[in-house]
């Protein structure tokens, strides 16, 4: 995985998730979000690898968006075309649930940010689930 900040879009995978997302018709972006999600949530206590987890995060970003106390996706890399209106009170569960997956052992994601900065991206996520959660 290339990555060169702490950020959700600030690497290879999102980047790459943010054009699927820009590729989906309108009304269809709710789905690529929650099916980011679901991958996540659905490896139980499988191994989670990072690019799923990198994609999660990113999709919890844009659903943040959307929530009191978000804050805006400018990143160049995320999606350059606007996601339109979202399920958000379904989405934000989900997204809950899957940052938590990637937050939980085993996560390739959690483990390559241990071995480097990973308390200040933790601490990325965990802002991002609160505003998530509505805390």
């Amino acid at each position: 995985m290339g990555t060169w900040d702490i950020g959700p879009f600030d690497n290879d995978t999102a980047a790459d998730f943010s054009y699927r997302v820009d590729e989906a018709p309108d009304g269809k972006k709710a789905e690529v979000l929650l099916a980011a999600f679901r991958e996540v949530t659905g490896t139980g206590e499988e191994y989670l690898d990072s690019d799923f987890g990198a994609e999660a995060l990113a999709a919890a970003a844009l659903v943040a968006a959307r929530c009191p106390g978000g804050e805006p996706v400018t990143s160049s890399y995320g999606p350059k075309a606007p996601v339109g209106d979202l399920p958000v009170a379904l989405l934000r569960a989900e997204a809950v649930a899957a940052l938590d997956r990637v937050l939980a052992e085993p996560s390739e994601l959690l483990e390559l940010w241990e071995e480097s900065d990973g308390e200040e991206w933790k601490a990325g996520v965990l802002k991002l689930r609160g505003v998530l959660a509505g805390a």
